[in-house]
């Protein structure tokens, strides 16, 4: 790879914790070259304590834009000039479009996981949905769902902070799409969690459960709730098959792991950064395959 770096070249950046496993520089930066476009793209470990200096930073190197990843996505929030409708109802931001200073933050993560189901030949139109999670990204794929037409929506969140979150998500669903059902539940009911699963068509795992160094973990402990029908998707990708995965396979499920969503979301916030299409077949094959 020849050296590209300039005195022009502008930076991106993807902030959060932990970053060290990521794919995203070598996604973007192979994608920058293939197109002869003068950005480089790092990735910088910031806790959410960090955030404000970081956000400060963006502004000070003036830098392109950046993606956000967790625990900061919810935090970024309050440091942005403008948000996406998506992005404002969701109360989270998964990238930041830094124009002339004024931040713009936007949140990709549901159109990205809608594309990855769709490449799998998987839709939500019509069809019941478990979700596990109520953090940034499940709340976007919430939301996504509930736009792309889903029928029914069960949330399962423990009673945390984000299960608060949660109950704000439902009533923004109720006012915006009235006619799809969405219900939260306390995800220490397992009792009710292997009741809606039973009825699902779609179940998402939208929590870090089952991510590196954590693979043993998994949301769902009895596997016997999975039926041959339950499509099961993860957002979680490393490992690429978790183990909520391999045991709805062993199940007869058909399975869908996060890296696509990844690399879907990836794309929305390409174009967002570039105005251009990312060449996501030549990444997907390069470095998803």
């Amino acid at each position: 790879m020849e050296n590209r770096i300039s005195g022009s070249t502008r930076l991106l950046s993807l902030i959060g914790t932990p970053v060290d496993h990521s794919k995203s520089p070598i996604m973007y930066n192979y994608s920058f070259q293939k197109a002869g476009l003068d950005y480089a793209y790092l990735a910088f470990d910031i806790p959410v304590t960090k955030v404000a200096d970081a956000i400060n930073a963006i502004k000070t190197f003036n830098l392109r834009g950046s993606n956000v990843t967790m625990p900061c996505k919810s935090e970024v929030l309050k440091y942005m000039d403008d948000l996406s409708p998506a992005a404002r109802m969701i109360g989270a931001v998964n990238t930041i479009i830094n124009e002339d200073g004024k931040l713009t933050g936007h949140i990709t993560d549901g159109l990205g996981f809608a594309s990855n189901l769709r490449d799998s030949g998987v839709t939500v139109a019509g069809k019941k949905m478990t979700i596990i999670g109520a953090g940034g990204a499940a709340t976007a794929i919430q939301v996504q769902s509930v736009l792309d037409g889903a029928k029914e929506i069960a949330i399962f969140n423990i009673k945390d902070d984000f299960y608060q979150k949660a109950k704000q998500t439902v009533a923004s669903i109720k006012q915006e799409v009235p006619n799809c059902i969405v219900r939260i539940y306390d995800l220490n009911d397992t009792e009710k969690l292997y009741a809606e699963i039973a009825t699902s068509d779609i179940l998402v795992n939208a929590t870090l459960v089952g991510m590196h160094p954590y693979e043993s973990k998994t949301p769902v402990k009895d596997a016997t709730v999975f039926h041959k029908n339950l499509i099961v998707a993860d957002v979680v990708y490393n490992p690429k098959k978790t183990k909520l995965m391999l045991d709805a396979e062993a199940a007869g499920c058909k399975t869908v792991g996060g890296l696509g969503m990844l690399l879907w979301q990836g794309a929305e916030a390409y174009k967002l950064f570039t105005g251009e299409d990312m060449p996501v077949e030549e990444v997907k094959e390069l470095y998803f395959s």
